[in-house]
């Protein structure tokens, strides 16, 4: 294992080292450690955007309290005739993309 040493001592020994270069090598080095820090940085900060779930608004419906129950019921056949005919559509679509890829 090396001595360890002060930072001072490390740029002293990086200085000198690049003293002993042409300056192309010491500017591609130079290009080296910035895309590198650039790539690092950018790591530390890319779990912080858009990391939070979008504001989602639920809308409850209201009803009278009045309500009959053949109304309920007839609100009940009614919203799930909708959910079905909203699974057929999707199913439709589904299947024409299946139809479109030759997926049996």
């Amino acid at each position: 294992m090396p001595p360890f040493h002060s930072p001072r001592v490390a740029l002293a020994d990086l200085r000198a080292f690049l003293r002993g270069r042409s300056r192309e090598k010491t500017l591609g080095a130079i290009c080296a450690l910035v895309v590198t820090t650039v790539i690092v940085v950018i790591f530390f900060l890319d779990p912080k955007v858009n990391t939070a779930p979008p504001a989602q608004i639920i809308y409850a419906d209201s009803w009278t309290a009045n309500r009959t129950d053949a109304e309920i019921v007839a609100d009940q056949k009614k919203h799930q005739a909708e959910r079905e005919a909203a699974a057929r559509a999707k199913q439709q679509q589904y299947q024409e993309i299946a139809n479109t890829f030759g997926i049996e």
